[in-house]
């Protein structure tokens, strides 16, 4: 039995890519946001050898001095073995010490050092100018709007 192809016409170029479906999708557009601030901030926290993560768990140690382990995979969801190596590089680095808890005697509380301090100081300072760049076309409202309204969706 012989079978016919189908012949078809060639496909029309694209000129203009329409993403007016995409565009009503949340995910799409906060993936997107989130996309074009990350870049920068992995280039500009580079300077002081940061990761996104680490980042975020020194920000939690600097404004919650004590804070444990379990409360940082907690707050952040981050698995417990992923957070044991970073918390070991920071103690490397001589960013956070250890110290026993004062109401649990099984935990440790995490605490910056000065020259974690030091560094958070300068990287926090880094990472608020980024969001000014980041969001220089919304009003100070809107900013505080957009993160209200983020914060509805994931808290």
């Amino acid at each position: 039995m012989v079978t016919q192809r189908k012949t078809t016409s060639p496909a029309a170029a694209v000129e203009a890519v329409d993403t007016r479906y995409l565009e009503t999708l949340m995910g799409y557009n906060a993936r997107r946001a989130a996309l074009s601030i990350i870049e920068v901030f992995m280039e500009r926290m580079s300077v002081y050898g940061l990761k996104v993560v680490d980042f975020s768990v020194l920000s939690l140690v600097a404004h919650n001095p004590g804070i444990t382990s379990r409360q940082l995979c907690s707050t952040l969801d981050i698995l417990p073995p992923n957070l044991v190596g970073i918390i070991a590089s920071m103690d490397r680095r001589g960013l956070i010490e250890r110290r026993p808890h004062p109401s649990d005697g099984r935990a440790m509380g995490l605490h910056l050092t000065e020259a974690g301090q030091a560094l958070m100081k300068d990287a926090e300072q880094t990472a608020a100018d980024l969001e000014d760049d980041a969001t220089s076309r919304l009003s100070a409202q809107e900013r505080k709007t957009l993160i209200r309204l983020l914060q509805k969706i994931y808290l």
